[in-house]
């Protein structure tokens, strides 16, 4: 293992954020995502400020954090690797819309519905952080999709 960086030893889960405004969807990839209050009332999330996402999160202030699969690994490249500002993502996605108008995705382990209630530069991130309004299982019987599964197909470096 490179001994650039003793983060590139945390095997983070992988997960989709999905968002809604003004009817525009959009879904991403992000790994940096954890819980930062007793039995999950709040959440952190990191999202890159080139990201089409953020803007939908900035403006509507809600957002999905989907824990993805480990039979879900072609997501990365449909969903991470490709702007929503050119494509319909949703187009080849199963998905279904929460309360708010907000999707997820039906194939994912679950998700966490969330608000944004704050924020905080973080350099080519931005950092939001969000309460939990509700948590749903999906698929309970699948593997969790972590960076290490990504590492060992050889789909990122490091």
């Amino acid at each position: 293992m490179s001994g650039k960086s003793l983060f590139k030893l945390k095997n983070y889960e992988i997960h989709s954020i999905t968002t809604v405004c003004d009817g525009k969807m959009n879904a991403n990839i992000a790994s940096w995502v954890m819980q930062s209050a007793m039995k999950g009332k709040c959440f952190l999330i990191a999202l890159d400020k080139q990201d089409f996402t953020i803007e939908l999160v900035k403006q509507s202030r809600i957002l999905n954090v989907n824990f993805l699969a480990e039979d879900q690994v072609l997501l990365i490249n449909k969903l991470g690797r490709k702007s929503g500002r050119n494509i319909d993502k949703f187009k080849f996605l199963k998905y279904e819309l929460d309360h708010r108008g907000c999707p997820y995705l039906s194939d994912s382990i679950g998700y966490i519905q969330g608000k944004v209630i704050n924020s905080v530069d973080s350099l080519d991130h931005e950092i939001f952080i969000c309460e939990t309004l509700a948590q749903k299982f999906l698929n309970k019987d699948k593997s969790p999709l972590r960076l290490n599964y990504l590492r060992e197909k050889g789909l990122i470096r490091g």
